[in-house]
């Protein structure tokens, strides 16, 4: 199987055309058809369906995709170490982020990893973290922040720093009378309980921060008494600004807002809900000298934008 004709392979089916892979590859797209159409003969299946709008794997093809992103992610680490051998930490890290994090630390980052890795490209993700623990599965991505992952022999976890989620109101949102009036401009901490009471909009099952406020609830015989799902860090804060319910996240969260002037926040205690902020990378392939870099890279970064959330 020749490598060349997997990467157009490859290509094609991430992109869902021709057209748009021959511009990324920055081959002709008769060139790019005839080399696909080698394969198939070789392997003797279909793997793409070509219609009007584009191309879709097969069967065969979904498989030969998800192998295909494994050998040729190999095919990089090796040229990785070879570069390293020659004292040259270059080659792609690809690092997966949570919404909650990107828009705080992408910047410097970005920055910071060209600094220090100056030959190396980086390629960030955004996503929740069923894609990221997929991503990390098919080689899509080397590293990925993570909240609460699970352990498993399969990732190598390493715990990068544990945090307090917060209430976050509306500032005219009527709450608990034990909560208020606010004291000498800090807001009273309300409890677990109290948060179980009020319309708490909240993402869906299985994000980390909804299992985690569930098990919490659970363990004190209540359940949150959810108004909305909704998959968007943005759209939640957008909602809670409109009145529409309460949010249980990060302090940090409200980063990624552009007004933080309406919303207020509140601690949660008796007891606090405690989420863990992990570095998670697949165990299944060998760590390059480029990718420990940036391990070292994105721990610095993240604990220095958590310490005015501390």
């Amino acid at each position: 199987m020749d490598l060349k004709q997997l990467e157009y392979f490859v290509r094609v089916a991430e992109l869902g055309s021709f057209t748009r892979a021959a511009i990324a590859l920055d081959v002709a797209q008769p060139a790019l058809s005839r080399q696909i159409r080698l394969l198939e003969v070789e392997l003797r299946q279909s793997l793409l369906t070509r219609n009007g709008r584009g191309a879709i794997p097969t069967e065969a093809g979904k498989l030969l995709l998800k192998h295909g992103r494994g050998i040729l992610h190999q095919v990089d680490v090796a040229r990785e170490e070879l570069g390293a051998a020659r004292g040259a930490l270059a080659g792609r890290v690809s690092i997966g982020l949570p919404p909650s994090l990107s828009k705080l630390i992408t910047v410097p980052l970005t920055r910071t990893f060209r600094q220090q890795l100056p030959q190396a490209q980086l390629t960030l993700t955004e996503g929740f973290s069923v894609l990221m623990h997929e991503g990390l599965r098919v080689g899509n991505l080397d590293l990925a922040v993570l909240y609460n992952s699970e352990r498993s022999p399969e990732l190598e976890i390493t715990t990068l720093h544990s945090e307090e989620l917060v209430l976050i109101s509306r500032k005219s949102d009527d709450l608990p009378a034990s909560v208020l009036p606010a004291t000498h401009g800090k807001h009273q901490p309300i409890s677990l309980a109290e948060v179980a009471e009020l319309p708490l909009i909240l993402p869906s099952r299985p994000n980390a921060f909804r299992i985690l406020v569930e098990g919490e609830m659970i363990a004190i015989g209540r359940k949150p008494q959810i108004t909305l799902e909704v998959d968007g860090l943005n759209a939640i804060l957008s909602l809670v600004k409109e009145g529409l319910g309460h949010a249980v996240l990060p302090s940090y969260t409200l980063s990624n807002f552009d007004d933080s002037e309406p919303f207020t926040l509140r601690s949660i205690h008796n007891p606090p809900i405690m989420s863990q902020l992990m570095l998670v990378r697949s165990s299944r392939r060998p760590s390059t000298e480029t990718q420990k870099k940036a391990i070292e890279v994105v721990k610095s970064v993240l604990l220095e934008a958590m310490k005015p959330y501390a």
